[in-house]
């Protein structure tokens, strides 16, 4: 066990002792994308008192709980993975009906988001039982939150593109005319083929993510023609898993100006900022806190400009 974490456990059960954890239930719980501190209190207790395990990969989650001092017996763990999750969804739910809670997840972030989970999901709905998210570590927001894309149209998430070339040309092409913000996953040796593809979007933003949480993590927003030669100067740069965005079509536009901007310029060119204030909001009707935040603010830049 991690010295660091020696006390995770207590913490994690005082934190969620008033929360239920039914019985019968499956609990979908993400996982750190590479910084073990990422990993949440309400999943370490769920962890802790689930009598069974679905994995993507056995061996890395023992790994994973092993960090945390989170020890389970060999029989309560389940391999749920892309090739044979149809055929162990059955299983998994017939523990379910003996009133087992069962966790799922996969190797690193969230399960049933381009990684498995997301059949035995539909299947556990179906037969009738109840499915609780356990929120967590996601490589797309986590990389989204930092690369500053601009609008409010939303993004449309594509995930791994095929490996099928006439398929995914397509692909590329959907999103070469996309409008919105467009989320991509890629592995390390496809990745230069990836931006030699997006050269064509030219200059359209892309921000690119890899190693997100490690010690070697990378972010850097480029034209789409420049990342191909930003991966050619660094061997490094082509290392690890890499979530892609593609910005939306828009223009940059800095927010828009306070709409009482004007009439608080034209009152401090004469009053305080206490009487610009109070006739400004009678004149507009406008909360006070926000009309001498502003004044503040445009008293300070007149000052500035004299």
């Amino acid at each position: 066990m991690n010295p660091s974490y020696a006390q995770v456990l207590i913490a994690a059960s005082s934190a969620v002792s008033h929360q239920d954890f039914p019985t019968a239930c499956l609990f979908v719980v993400a996982t750190p994308i590479g910084n073990l501190a990422d990993i949440t209190l309400r999943a370490i207790h769920t962890l802790s008192i689930c009598d069974f395990l679905a994995c993507e990969d056995t061996r890395e989650t023992k790994n994973l709980l092993k960090s945390y001092g989170i020890d389970k017996p060999l029989d309560c763990w389940l391999s749920v993975h892309q090739h044979n999750e149809a055929e162990i969804s059955p299983t998994i739910i017939a523990k379910l009906a003996q009133g087992a809670r069962i966790a799922l997840l996969c190797d690193a972030g969230t399960p049933g988001i381009s990684d498995p989970g997301a059949w035995l999901v539909h299947c556990v709905y179906a037969a009738g039982f109840k499915v609780v998210p356990i929120p967590g570590v996601s490589s797309i927001t986590t990389l989204l939150s930092a690369s500053g894309v601009i609008g409010n149209s939303g993004f449309n998430f594509v995930g791994f593109l095929s490996t099928k070339a006439n398929e995914r040309e397509k692909q590329l092409k959907a999103i070469a005319s996309e409008p919105k913000t467009t989320i991509l996953l890629e592995a390390p040796h496809r990745i230069e083929s990836l931006a030699s593809s997006l050269s064509k979007l030219g200059t359209r933003p892309v921000t690119l993510g890899r190693e997100l949480t490690k010690q070697f993590e990378q972010i850097i927003s480029l034209p789409a023609d420049q990342i191909s030669s930003w991966l050619a100067g660094d061997p490094n740069r082509s290392r690890g898993e890499f979530v892609v965005i593609v910005h939306a079509l828009t223009e940059i536009c800095p927010p828009e100006a306070n709409p009482h901007s004007e009439i608080l310029t034209i009152l401090l060119s004469e009053l305080s900022v206490k009487g610009s204030v109070k006739l400004a909001q009678i004149i507009t009707g406008a909360p006070k806190n926000e009309l001498y935040e502003l004044a503040l603010q445009l008293s300070n830049e007149l000052k500035g400009s004299s």
